[in-house]
């Protein structure tokens, strides 16, 4: 054999190793990567072959399955009254991905939970019979909360203080998830998107906005809890006409200054006194204010299990002394969702011991045995008993006195906050108007959030009296009544 040919032998040979050598490596470690590879098509096939597991409200499947005739998916997911239940299942689409709960429990839904298969799929490498996940939704709030927030851009969260269970989870405008559900819904997609997608976005677990005066109730946790305030009927002392600490900028009340002025606790709770309030705050401190914060849930990403992403937050990072008396109104950087109002609210009706939130109760498996349970939350003591009563006596004065009137249900009691939270440069946007509240009849309790983004209200009667509390009655009206 010649040099040349035999330079050539070698040259072909160390390819076909560099071949063997490449095959191995794909098959042996990069095989599962590639298939699991959210680029690869033929997994979104699969999870489209056969009919997808249900999400279920009140022993009812909310969700389905319907044939595509198509070559590629032989399946695709339908949504039942799918705009009222759209923040809390999402969306199961064959060229958008999934979200929410879809997304969340996406393996279980489609199958491919290593904890659904059986000797028998292991053995024939079949796709498992997929699960189902249960939620602790209430149709009749759920529905309640939708038809009562018609007309308005907004969101409202309502949940069990005693349980944690999340009992509605509602945003205006909202989507039908059907729409989007197939291969070939770009013009669906692009009309939902448009708006900056506001149909899709989810207000009530996922967009922290400033709470106004709902927030002064995590004020006075904090007031009481460091022994700032004893009783909530002696007058505080605190001047009105007030001037924010630093500063030459008075802080006005809505109440006015004569109504304001050396006002109890009780009193400044009921008319919304911003200097008692914004002083409390000043003389706790930012580091006082943010500890308690941060103990009913704010800077923390709550996962209920649908993942609070940002997080209500609370500024971690030095504030003057101007700034710290802003935030015990809920302005400045203080933001919050209805999720995190609502938290607050629950953990003062449950003598202040907060409960996880949580949307799902059990995951199972296609013969309904159980794979997830949260039917045992975590708890915990985030203020005294002391604390949570105090707060829900002053609750019941805004109620029966104050600007939450409007959120009575007769034969409970019911105790509240209102609050309209400025926004926009100089004001420049409509407030936000909130109205957060706990419920109370016959052995069941209730908490809810609600805050209005826009209506068509004129802006000079824009308030959370107003505007939230009468959803939240709604919303309190369907769990107490049934």
């Amino acid at each position: 054999m010649n040099k040349t040919i035999r330079r050539a032998s070698v040259f072909c040979l160390l390819l076909v190793l560099a071949l063997l050598v490449r095959v191995t490596w794909v098959q042996a470690y990069q095989g599962q990567a590639l298939a699991d590879d959210k680029h690869n098509r033929r997994n979104v096939i699969a999870q489209y072959e056969n009919p997808l597991g249900n999400i279920i409200v009140g022993g009812e499947a909310i969700t389905g399955s319907e044939k595509t005739g198509g070559k590629d998916f032989g399946y695709k997911r339908t949504y039942v009254d799918g705009p009222l239940y759209a923040p809390v299942t999402g969306y199961s689409s064959q060229a958008y991905g999934t979200t929410l709960l879809e997304g969340v429990y996406k393996n279980v839904l489609n199958g491919s939970d290593s904890r659904l298969r059986t000797v028998m799929d292991m053995l024939t490498n079949k796709r498992a019979s997929p699960g189902n996940v249960l939620t602790t939704i209430d149709k009749d709030v759920q529905k309640a909360t939708y038809d009562a927030l018609q007309g308005k851009q907004g969101a409202a969260v309502a949940m069990d203080p005693k349980t944690g269970e999340i009992l509605a989870v509602v945003n205006n405008p909202s989507f039908d998830p059907g729409s989007i559900a197939g291969a070939n819904d770009k013009e669906a997609w692009d009309a939902l998107s448009a708006d900056k997608g506001k149909a899709m976005e989810n207000v009530a677990l996922r967009k922290p906005q400033a709470p106004g005066s709902t927030f002064k109730l995590v004020t006075l946790v904090a007031a009481i809890e460091n022994g700032l305030v004893t009783d909530i009927d002696r007058q505080t002392g605190i001047a009105d006409p007030y001037t924010i600490p630093g500063t030459r900028t008075p802080l006005p009340s809505e109440a006015g200054s004569a109504a304001c002025n050396n006002v109890s606790v009780r009193t400044a709770l009921r008319l919304s006194c911003n200097n008692v309030f914004a002083e409390l705050a000043s003389k706790l401190g930012q580091d006082k204010m943010r500890a308690t914060a941060e103990k009913l849930g704010f800077n923390t990403q709550i996962d209920t299990p649908v993942r609070t992403n940002p997080p209500s937050k609370y500024p971690s990072k030095k504030m003057s002394v101007d700034q710290v008396a802003q935030t015990g109104i809920g302005q400045f950087d203080v933001q919050a969702t209805p999720l995190q109002m609502a938290m607050v609210t629950a953990a003062i009706e449950n003598d202040g011991k907060l409960v996880a939130p949580h949307m799902v109760s059990e995951v199972t498996d296609a013969g309904g045995n159980v794979l997830e349970s949260f039917k045992d939350p975590k708890s915990q003591q985030v203020m005294k008993e002391r604390t949570a009563s105090m707060i829900r006596d002053a609750m019941r004065t805004v109620a029966t006195e104050g600007g939450g009137k409007p959120a009575q249900v007769a034969g409970a009691e019911v105790g509240g906050k209102t609050g309209t939270a400025q926004r926009g440069v100089n004001n420049s946007l409509a407030p936000l108007a909130w109205f957060t509240s706990y419920g109370k009849a016959n052995g069941k309790q209730i908490a809810v959030a609600v805050v209005i983004e826009n209506s068509d209200t004129d802006r000079s009667e824009i308030g959370g009296g107003k505007l939230a509390a009468p959803i939240a009655q709604k919303m309190m009206q369907a769990w107490l009544k049934k």
